[in-house]
């Protein structure tokens, strides 16, 4: 960690009553740390005969006219119909109703459905058909993990989520009590370890692993800021996914790191810390957080409640040492 001019510190209580070490960074430092990173309807169709009349017109050719009766206007209507082969015809009006189907159109499904595939780095790709539930909010539940997400205009969404459990189920729920499930396989998930720490709301917090050794700021710093993607796992190095969407109200947000623990290629320490940035919209409150960290195939939950300092510390970074347990790497 970088060094500091100043360094402060506050209350955090854990549900399971267990101590949290933290400092706050501010000032200077923290702009230092920081500063790098920003983050009609359609037209009725022409009748063809009528199209070949224009056409034949605009080449110059004359069409004959012939047999035309004049009427006096009643109350049955006639409309004129032009062909090149018999000029000009008059006909009711009703011989130019589109005939009635006699098949109904089917109405469009609104069958909600899911799949899932498992992928590289243990990640499941999901699709979600939800044809009548267009740009609406959708919650996605995997195995503790909760995060807001929302369908696009056709009612479909494609999401990646780190998987949490060797049989993997992500459920879908809307705010209607409809929603899907969707199951897949994981094989190669114990290949890999994982650390979460998810919220709701915007409360400014952050999930940070420094791999063996590396400082802020530099190659080995995993997050928000330095996710990679999912091929870092074939350089045996980690990776973060963020989970939610942040414009969503009142949104739940997760973040996940990811190691391939199994492909390790050097010994040592991955430091892994959870932050929270003093902001407008959390100074002076109490905030509130869940961890969960897989490790050897086992899910371990802590939550965390913390007491934010008042606002004239807006810009400082609450460092929480002890929220999530660092990761102890051996070569392979």
């Amino acid at each position: 960690m970088l060094k500091t001019r100043e360094m402060l510190t506050a209350a955090g209580t854990l549900a399971c009553a267990v101590g949290i070490g933290f400092i706050m960074q501010s000032g200077d430092t923290a702009k230092q740390r920081y500063s790098d990173v920003a983050t009609a309807n359609a037209p009725a169709e022409i009748p063809p005969s009528i199209v070949d009349a224009h056409i034949a017109s605009a080449a110059g050719t004359l069409l004959e006219v012939q047999d035309i009766t004049l009427t006096s206007a009643q109350t049955d209507t006639s409309d004129v119909i032009v062909t090149p082969e018999t000029g000009v015809q008059l006909s009711s009006a009703s011989a130019l109703v589109t005939p009635k189907l006699d098949t109904p159109v089917p109405a469009a499904s609104c069958e909600i459905s899911a799949a899932a595939t498992a992928s590289k780095g243990a990640m499941i790709d999901v699709e979600l058909a939800a044809p009548c539930m267009p740009n609406e909010h959708v919650t996605v539940h995997h195995n503790g993990i909760m995060f807001s997400q929302s369908t696009a205009l056709d009612g479909s969404l494609s999401v990646s989520v780190p998987a949490m459990a060797k049989e993997a189920v992500v459920i879908f729920a809307f705010p209607n009590g409809e929603g899907a499930v969707a199951q897949v396989s994981v094989p190669d998930l114990g290949q890999y370890d994982r650390t979460a720490i998810q919220w709701k709301g915007d409360t400014g917090f952050e999930m940070h692993a420094r791999e063996f050794g590396a400082d802020y700021g530099q190659e080995g710093h995993v997050w928000a800021g330095a996710t990679r993607d999912v091929a870092a796992v074939d350089s045996a190095q980690g990776f973060l996914t963020r989970l939610g969407n942040k414009s969503a109200l009142a949104p739940l947000m997760a973040e996940v790191y990811t190691f391939p623990t199994a492909m390790g290629t050097q010994d040592g320490i991955i430091d892994l810390s959870v932050e929270a940035e003093v902001t407008l919209m959390n100074c002076g409150l109490e905030i509130e957080a869940q961890s969960l960290e897989l490790q050897g195939g086992q899910v371990k939950t802590q939550d965390l409640t913390l007491a934010v300092p008042e606002c004239d510390a807006k810009g400082s970074f609450l460092v929480l040492n002890n929220l999530v347990q660092d990761l102890t790497v051996a070569s392979n």
